[in-house]
């Protein structure tokens, strides 16, 4: 049976970081949302969601449904998918390592969803204009650097070699490592075009993943949907700075 993603239709979001997965591997999946079949589209999601009999009920998407299984959460899919995708280490402990890797990268695409949103998710970007500059200005002089430079050592560091986060061959954190540029490259050009010149063992990681066949198929295609501003990484002129 096909996997089963489950994610708002007509975003990227942090769905795209498990299609990018399931694209690199040429798995079967269904993008259950964004389907116009008998049993598809947002109700099905929400069927799920609030369900009164399923066992095991996700919080909010994306998750994954793999038979009988239900697994939420970015990093716990990619964690659940990765062995079975050929997308994790074959060290076990090193598959730890992936998932903290994984985790810091969520970490990292909450406080970009904050830049829009510091108040509430409740609250339309427009009623809260004046606290999200504040955020972004702190989140483009100081938490993109600190984040971006971690990001760097660690593939600097990697005793397998720079070309990947984990270990010598390519693993889901790679792929998360090129949507997390991606996103911000969209979102903060002028921030991110005057730090661009910082981060080369990023830089690469990012241009080899756009250029993998599958990967740059999928990019190609209509399964990927454009960045917009109804997603985590929105781009607001008047949010966007140079790095002092």
């Amino acid at each position: 049976m096909p996997y089963e993603l489950y994610y708002w239709d007509g975003l990227q979001g942090r769905g795209e970081f498990v299609r990018l997965a399931l694209e690199e591997a040429g798995a079967d999946y269904i993008d259950v949302v964004r389907g116009r079949k008998k049993g598809q589209g947002t109700a099905a999601m929400m069927k799920i969601m609030e369900g009164k009999s399923e066992a095991h009920i996700p919080f909010a998407p994306p998750f994954l449904k793999d038979g009988d299984l239900i697994v939420p959460h970015v990093a716990n899919i990619l964690m659940y998918l990765g062995p079975q995708l050929g997308l994790a280490p074959k060290d076990d402990k090193l598959r730890y390592v992936a998932n903290g890797l994984q985790l810091t990268i969520t970490d990292m695409v909450a406080e970009v969803h904050d830049t829009h949103h510091p108040i509430s998710g409740g609250l339309y970007y427009e009623d809260q204009k004046d606290a999200a500059k504040a955020r972004s200005d702190d989140f483009i002089q100081n938490r993109i650097p600190k984040f971006l430079d971690y990001f760097d050592r660690v593939l600097k560091q990697n005793p397998s070699g720079k070309e990947h986060a984990v270990g010598d061959k390519l693993t889901y954190v790679d792929l998360s490592l090129f949507q997390l540029i991606e996103g911000l490259r969209y979102a903060f050009p002028r921030a991110m075009k005057s730090l661009g010149r910082r981060y080369a063992a990023l830089r690469a990681l990012h241009d080899a993943v756009s250029q993998r066949p599958n990967i740059a198929r999928y990019l190609a295609s209509d399964r990927r949907i454009p960045f917009n501003e109804g997603g985590i990484f929105r781009h607001y002129p008047e949010l966007d700075q140079e790095v002092a």
